[in-house]
């Protein structure tokens, strides 16, 4: 689970998707993206406080341990750049660090904007800086602070938790490129990637005993009938976590309890039959050779890796290189 790839929709873009999506006759699927409500991102903050789900507890102990290292990698640097910001408690470890080597603007960037209304508040004590918030998707608000640099100094873009997990290998490496696209020589990438570790640890996180995961998931149906008007029956239906060891990714799914058709506005209905699926979320697990070789692919050179010991959790430092033939990411947004 991470903070949410994509950009805004509209309820049109929303219905096309969830038709799509639940008219696939293998394998019914929604995007992950629309886990985050403002009910999925409570819940999704609530779920990283959660004793089995150390991802988050491992960024953040990463964080307070390289902060003053980090400082030393980003030469002139004038400008932090976080995607996926939430609520800024993860710049705010390093923001003070960084801010010592001259005055900052920092362009957090989230598809909500209560999240960066927290997240301004949470890091306007701090001296020399200034904050730009960007409502925006990644690709597209990355875009927009880039343009608010001073000439002839650095960028630190930090994209952290496990977002890129949440891509299918192809597309996180066309994300990559996407933000490569965006940077200048001189600029720096931390990247944040769940490692490969033990499989009942990995179960455990997204099967918490609280069941906020279970909510979590289940609240994507109730989303549907909110602005969709379609009637699941969310007591139908049950949150399962699965881990698939050859392509090492965690799936969230909602199995069905029972043989049921689900109307969905006018004219649009589905059938599903007892135990089928429908495939909500993937995380994807990496172990840290496979980082190095993938930002290498995207152009990008690893510099320095920092792993949790505790959560095996790795935060990469990754410096642009350049890009290999005629390889775009126009697809990302």
């Amino acid at each position: 689970m991470s903070r949410p790839p994509g950009h805004p929709v509209s309820l049109t873009e929303f219905e096309a998707d969830v038709r799509a999506g639940l008219s696939k006759a293998d394998q019914k699927e929604l995007y992950s993206k629309y886990l985050y409500d403002d009910l999925g991102t409570a819940l999704f903050e609530a779920i990283t406080l959660l004793p089995e789900y150390g991802l988050t507890r491992a960024d953040l102990r990463l964080l307070d341990g390289h902060a003053r290292e980090l400082s030393n990698w980003c030469v002139n640097l004038s400008t932090v750049v976080e995607l996926g910001s939430g609520s800024g408690e993860k710049a705010r470890r390093i923001l003070p660090h960084l801010v010592k080597t001259g005055p900052l603007t920092y362009c957090p960037v989230d598809l909500s904007g209560a999240a960066l209304n927290r997240c301004v508040r949470d890091v306007d004590d701090i001296t020399g800086l200034k904050i730009i918030p960007i409502e925006d998707s990644y690709i597209s608000g990355l875009a927009s602070a880039s343009k608010l640099r001073k000439a002839e100094t650095s960028m630190l873009v930090l994209f952290l938790g496990s977002s890129i997990g949440n891509f299918d290998p192809p597309v996180a490496e066309q994300f990559l490129i996407a933000v490569r696209e965006k940077l200048k020589s001189g600029d720096v990438l931390l990247l944040g990637t769940d490692l490969v570790k033990d499989l009942d640890q990995i179960l455990a996180a997204y099967n918490d005993p609280l069941g906020l995961t279970a909510a979590f998931n289940l609240n994507l149906l109730l989303r549907i009938n909110r602005a969709l008007g379609a009637n699941f029956d969310v007591r139908q239906f049950e949150h399962e976590a699965r881990y698939n060891l050859a392509d090492q990714r965690i799936e969230m799914h909602l199995r069905s309890k029972s043989d049921q058709v689900i109307s969905i506005g006018s004219g649009f209905t589905v059938t599903l039959k007892k135990d089928e699926t429908i495939w909500t979320e993937s995380s994807y697990k990496f172990r840290p050779e496979q980082i190095r070789s993938m930002s290498e692919r995207s152009g990008f050179s690893c510099e320095a890796q920092w792993i949790d010991e505790e959560w095996p959790f790795a935060q990469s430092l990754l410096r642009i290189t350049s890009l290999h033939g005629d390889r775009r990411a126009g697809l990302i947004e």
